[in-house]
């Protein structure tokens, strides 16, 4: 019969192309035939052409019992087809391996040439079983007479030791010895086998510190110097003398040695080793990272890579060094690959000091501006100053590489997180650091705005010595309309202006004119922002005006009554245009404030200045103000408590009463009304019985419209009768059922935004509400009249970085009276609920000279204005009522 050979089998292949599967199938079907064969060289011929399809990819595993047949021929090249099929295609499943042990076992007491095979057809196929029975016949085989058998040993006995740890104590004896082998390749090959060994377990391995530290002094093998040096790395954290003794070759290495791949392995194990924590790694340390330094310089990007990834793990004990290299850091933030870019700005925020974040900021800022922004005024400034000093300095302007959305989004993230590591520990002048997040809201260009406004929330609340020059800032914010109707493009930052108005509104007293900020914050562009931000912006509006009222009765004049009535007409007149928003909240505010107005207006236009009697001595006859009285109408519904920033801790510390149980019924249901399903009776659902679709027991029921009651009357009548208790009579299929639409009730409610959900062990004690204390700090005196402020540049002289007053942050938070907050509790960088924090001046508690604003209805006294009033339509008739007068 005619047989295919395997290179007839390659040129089939080639010469079918178009239809290679049936001529591979018809190839299969001929070798199927042939490894039946009873003669070997056929059989054998077989088993290498299914190793070649094996290769493309094509099962074999079906002739596996046959490759165990060639592996047995005691023919050298019929023996070596069949192990090389065996490592082609065996695996630890398969299940003839059981059939090799002995023939393995034959073939290592063989001569040198199957040896040779069967350890390296070893190497491959050795399973748990196979370790364990033939490991001690593999570790004899370590003192063969033949070098190549014993490079082989090695690596074989390395396998059996990974599927059977057992035999590690037997086997490290004789690998020791190897290590004193007359051969080079032996030792080289048992230096790799160790290498991995250590890495598993490094304690085991101590005892062969003193000879791998002989080869390390001795050896000028690159490759087995990095192996020895890898060792040592594993090994120095479990033996601290080891550090010492390691100090002097290894620095000898890293000044002399000019292979890249050597000065990096002994710079890593340094770090790793924990050689540079040593007394007298300071040196060493610095040595380390001037290496690393020509790194960056290389047009490498490999080595650039590994130099940023060593550098990172130098930063924590020698931030300095790092530090020096600052600018060349800084230039691959514009390397056009994208892993160098990452790895330089994890670098970069692990290097931050105080000494350096304005520095890093800075080239940050830089390279996010864009030319087809138009940054804000302060910002274009500063930024122009850096990249002119930059060019004078001859390292040339910061040049974006790309202007990819996600790596913007990374570097404003980064220098967020910079900036705010450790509560703010890093920033030194705070009104620099405002600056810098009022320029990333117009450089960013992402959407980075909700960390942008948590952070100023939480400075302000923090820093109460920097909130008169927060205001500032956001006043100006809140006047650039330009701002404001590029809200809606992509990338802006609009969720900001949420947080401008809010601290304007906190801190109103600050602001010299606020009646001037007011038609800012109601012009029709403010309808473009979401629904949060408006509300914020109308109660805004109605706190600066409060500030504005409060200090026009402090310093009344009876030619500003025009004015204050103006302003009053074009607030109600803008307010009533968000009466109609669809969000519940914003109507509920313009609503609420449009009523406040409304009060305010009837009381102006019934005020008419009248002059105080005077008598002879001098004084005055009349107690009455000279100035409209609902002036101080709105200011103390603010600013009458202080708000203070919480600890995250606070609301756990109030401990829970134990009589507290939110299961129970407030106001038991009526008997009068019929329970159409458990809601009722766990108290889910009271707002349902109050429904006029529950029917009404009792005779006169629908016999009369004189006789029927309303289910409000129901109620009414039902309050003094005794309440019998509800499940009684209840069966057990009726508290199943009840049981399930309960379970099904909870589970509905516990998805809706709108419900608020039962907290356990959260819930605050009404006992202990009153024990939080209200923290007042040093207030600063009310900013009347201040000039236009010179806002600080990005780029400030060191001697500007420090305020002469320096801020002090508030890191704890307040905490109820007598609690103290664990000592690893810090309270969050960015709140999810932004607390108020009040002005800088508390409000008083007198609001004038005048006595208390009290009216008395039955003799009002001489010189007391009109009352207001107010006409209400009468509802249901086209009549009016009779006008009624309301007094406060």
């Amino acid at each position: 019969m005619w047989e295919r050979t395997l290179q007839d089998l390659i040129r089939g292949l080639r010469a079918n192309k178009k239809d290679e599967a049936k001529f591979i199938a018809q190839a299969v079907n001929e070798i199927r035939q042939e490894v039946k064969s009873k003669d070997m060289g056929l059989k054998a011929g077989a088993v290498l052409k299914l190793t070649y399809l094996e290769m493309l990819g094509y099962d074999m595993s079906w002739a596996s019992f046959h490759v165990v047949e060639v592996m047995s021929s005691p023919k050298y090249h019929l023996k070596a087809v069949g192990y090389l099929a065996a490592t082609q295609s065996f695996g630890p499943d398969t299940d003839v391996l059981m059939l090799t042990t002995n023939l393995l076992k034959k073939d290592l007491t063989s001569n040198p040439h199957d040896i040779a095979i069967s350890l390296n057809g070893l190497s491959h196929t050795i399973s748990p079983d196979l370790a364990r029975d033939l490991s001690h016949d593999i570790v004899t085989m370590l003192n063969h007479s033949k070098p190549h058998i014993r490079k082989r040993a090695v690596i074989a006995v390395y396998k059996a030791l990974v599927k059977y740890p057992e035999a590690t104590p037997f086997a490290l004896t004789r690998l020791k010895e190897r290590l004193e082998d007359q051969d080079a390749g032996v030792v080289a090959a048992t230096i790799n086998v160790l290498c991995e060994m250590v890495r598993r377990e490094p304690a085991d391995y101590l005892s062969l510190a003193p000879q791998l530290f002989r080869l390390m002094t001795t050896s000028s093998n690159n490759w087995m110097l990095i192996k020895l040096i890898k060792l040592f790395g594993f090994l120095s954290p479990h033996e601290p003398r080891l550090v010492k003794k390691l100090q002097p070759p290894i620095t000898q290495l890293i000044s002399t040695t000019p292979a890249i791949s050597l000065l990096y392995e002994c710079v890593h194990t340094c770090i790793v080793g924990g050689m540079l924590q040593h007394a007298s790694g300071d040196s060493l340390a610095e040595l380390c990272v001037t290496k690393l330094a020509t790194f960056l310089q290389d047009p490498d990007q490999n080595l650039k890579y590994i130099a940023f990834l060593a550098l990172a793990k130098i930063v924590p004990t020698h931030r300095n060094l790092v530090a020096q290299y600052q600018d060349m850091i800084l230039s691959s933030i514009n390397d056009q690959d994208l892993s160098i870019r990452m790895r330089a700005l994890d670098l970069l925020s692990a290097m931050v000091t105080r000494d350096n974040l304005q520095s890093i900021v800075q080239q940050l800022l830089s390279y996010l501006v864009r030319p087809d922004v138009s940054p804000f005024p302060a910002a274009a400034q500063s930024l122009t100053q850096n990249i002119s000093s930059s060019t004078s300095n001859g390292t040339g302007p910061i040049l974006a590489p790309t202007q990819l959305s996600s790596y913007r989004l990374a570097v404003v993230q980064r220098l967020l997180a910079m900036c705010s590591h450790d509560t703010y520990d890093n920033v030194v002048d705070f009104q620099w650091y405002l600056s810098v997040l009022l320029d990333l809201t117009y450089v960013a260009t992402v959407k980075v705005g909700d960390q942008i406004r948590g952070q100023l929330v939480d400075i302000v609340a923090r820093v109460r010595g920097v909130n008169r020059w927060a205001v500032e800032l956001m006043t100006r914010l809140l006047r650039d309309d330009t701002f404001l109707a590029n809200s809606q493009e992509e990338g802006s930052c609009a969720e900001v202006l949420w947080a401008a108005a809010w601290i304007c509104g906190e801190n109103s007293r600050e602001i010299a004119e606020p009646q001037k900020l007011l038609p800012h914050l109601l012009q029709p562009n403010v309808s473009l922002l979401a629904p949060e931000t408006i509300g914020v912006y109308l109660q805004t509006a109605v706190k600066l005006f409060g500030a504005w009222s409060m200090e026009l009765s402090q310093n009344w004049d009876n030619g500003r009554l025009q004015d204050v009535r103006e302003v009053v007409d074009t607030l109600i007149s803008r307010l009533k245009t968000f009466t109609s928003h669809f969000e519940i909240d914003v109507q509920e505010r313009a609503a609420n404030a449009v009523q406040l107005f409304n009060f305010i207006r009837a009381d102006l236009a019934s005020f008419s200045p009248e002059q105080d009697m005077i008598t002879d001595h001098g004084t005055s006859l009349s107690q009455t103000p000279t100035y409209p009285k609902s002036l101080l109408l709105i200011n103390p519904l603010f600013s009458v408590y202080e708000l203070n920033s919480v600890n995250v801790s606070a609301q756990d510390s109030i401990p829970v009463p134990d009589s507290l149980d939110l299961d129970t019924w407030i106001a038991s249901p009526p008997r009068e009304f019929t329970l159409p399903d458990a809601s009722t009776v766990d108290g889910t659902e009271g707002d349902e019985r109050l429904s006029t679709k529950k029917k009404v027991k009792g005779k006169g029921k629908g016999k009369g419209k004189g006789k029927e009651k309303s289910s409000k009357d129901a109620i009414l009548s039902s309050q003094t009768d005794p309440i019998p208790s509800v499940g009684l009579s209840e069966t057990e299929e009726e508290r199943i059922e009840r049981e399930k639409r309960r379970l099904e009730r909870i589970e509905f409610r516990r998805h809706d935004p709108y419900y608020i959900a039962d907290r356990p062990s959260s819930a605050p004690s009404a006992n202990d509400i009153d024990s939080i204390p209200v923290v007042r700090l040093d207030d600063l005196p009310p900013l009347s009249r201040v000039e236009e402020p010179q806002y600080p540049s990005l780029l400030r002289d060191s001697a500007s970085v420090i305020p002469s007053e320096p801020f002090v942050v508030d890191k704890s938070g307040e905490m109820p009276e007598g609690v103290v907050p664990p000592p690893d509790a810090k309270p969050p960088l960015i709140p999810a609920v932004a607390t108020r924090s009040s002005s800088t001046d508390t409000m008083p508690q007198v609001l004038s000279s005048f006595p208390a604003y009290v009216v008395d209805e039955e003799i009002p006294r001489a010189g007391t204005p009109e009352p207001i009033k107010v006409k209400r339509p009468k509802k249901g008739a086209s009549s009016a009522r009779p006008k009624r007068t309301v007094t406060e």
